[in-house]
């Protein structure tokens, strides 16, 4: 048993029990995307290196520590996505979607960072990703916003999570308030930790989102960015934005302190953050990065765009709105008593599958008494038992018996699928 081989360190196995948990949230999600005109698009997870190093700040520690980089057999150096944003882009380009065109995408799947595993972060994560191209007012990101608040809404979890926004202006504010900002760290490095100290003259601004508490009471008499060197336009934009979400009725608390690492990000900035999951607070991240195309390669294209983790929701759905996910894992469950009856069970369950696809049906296998296959149902959560007897054979019978009830009817074959549709409430075809 020693020589078993288990799974990568920060790599999940995510179970049957599980996955019926995330497909009913991913269901939800995907349901709210298309509402809002979002078309889906499909991604590599493996990209040229140089796609990440281009479009992700060199400095950061996804490009210092974090990314799955190797060399494939004719010596490109390739790299598992750490993120999505940069893939989209990259396709948007090569396939002439971007140009003078608005578009508006989402996609889901694994992500992978070497980062240490911990609660609700693991080194294979998913995430679904949304991205809009081609529309620079803010009126497309309070929308964007909108669009999230309705996630928590449908999921019953919006009293779990509430916003926080920020403008960091554009890049050329940007290196202004860094410079103040270098000059204010540099005149108390002896309070700094070592991190902070290490990201002074690679990325200052990632140390306003330092989770040490120590710091953040330092970085108080810290310049603000958003009060002190935003300019007329970026000020005019993100007063725009909280008119939106006012109007919106949407709740929102303005941290100078949100910032991005990357240097392609401008203007808004927003998160989505819980207290239930620990240290792992933030469920959606988003923001505006106009510059990204360029950067890659292409024409000026405003951009925003944001992520969720999924594990990190499924966590707090678990927490929050448990019923969300409670669902059994079949509606009906076919039971076949008697001799040479596991035929006639077989093709009425494809006939029942056939006139009511949306029904979930699982047909028993293997024989069993009567008792034992009534407990099979009720280990899958199942509502409705079809009960086909040798008996009733001849008359091309069965007996319907709802399992919360008790109540048991005997139909023709023919009437199943009807009556099944009243029980759930539900189309047939």
């Amino acid at each position: 048993m020693s020589n078993n081989i288990g799974a990568i360190r920060g790599m999940k196995d995510y179970l049957p029990e599980e996955i019926a948990s995330w497909n009913r949230i991913e269901m939800a999600v995907q349901k709210v995307l298309k509402s809002y005109g979002y078309s889906e698009i499909r991604l590599p997870i493996i990209e040229q290196t140089l796609l990440f190093t281009r479009a992700i700040d060199k400095k950061t520690d996804i490009i210092e520590k974090e990314m799955y980089t190797f060399f494939d057999r004719k010596g490109n150096s390739l790299t598992l996505r750490p993120e999505g944003t940069a893939g989209c882009v990259r396709a948007g380009i090569e396939h002439g979607l971007l140009y003078n065109q608005e578009q508006r995408f989402w996609y889901i799947g694994p992500m992978f960072r070497y980062e240490r595993p911990q609660q609700g972060r693991y080194r294979q994560f998913h995430q679904i990703g949304v991205e809009v191209f081609g529309q620079k007012g803010p009126d497309v990101d309070a929308e964007l916003i909108l669009l999230t608040a309705r996630w928590w809404n449908i999921l019953g979890i919006n009293e779990h999570v509430r916003l926080e926004i920020n403008s960091i202006g554009s890049l050329e504010e940007r290196v202004q308030y860094r410079k103040a900002l270098v000059t204010f760290l540099m005149r108390n490095e002896a309070y700094l930790d070592d991190d902070s100290r290490r990201r002074i003259h690679t990325n200052p601004m990632r140390i306003l989102d330092s989770k040490n508490p120590k710091i953040q009471i330092l970085l108080n008499d810290a310049p603000m960015l958003t009060t002190d060197y935003l300019e007329h336009d970026s000020r005019i934009h993100f007063f725009k934005l909280c008119q939106l979400l006012d109007l919106a009725g949407i709740p929102y608390t303005i941290n100078p302190r949100l910032v991005r690492g990357l240097t392609y990000y401008n203007r808004t900035v927003f998160e989505w953050i819980t207290t239930d999951l620990g240290a792992q607070g933030t469920i959606c991240g988003g923001g505006r990065y106009d510059s990204l195309v360029e950067y890659l390669g292409s024409y000026p294209t405003p951009a925003i765009g944001c992520a969720m983790g999924l594990e990190r929701l499924v966590s707090l759905v678990k927490i929050a709105n448990p019923s969300c996910i409670s669902l059994p894992r079949v509606d009906a469950y076919l039971i076949a008593v008697g001799d040479n009856v596991e035929g006639i069970a077989l093709k009425l369950a494809e006939r029942l599958r056939n006139t009511f696809p949306a029904l979930r049906l699982m047909t028993n296998h293997g024989g069993g008494s009567f008792k034992n296959q009534l407990s099979r149902a009720d280990k899958y959560g199942a509502r409705i038992a079809l009960v086909v007897e040798e008996k009733r054979i001849s008359e091309q019978q069965v007996m319907l018996k709802d399992l919360t009830t008790g109540n048991q009817e005997v139909l023709n074959q023919s009437d199943i699928a009807i009556r099944l549709a009243s029980i759930f409430n539900q189309r047939h075809d």
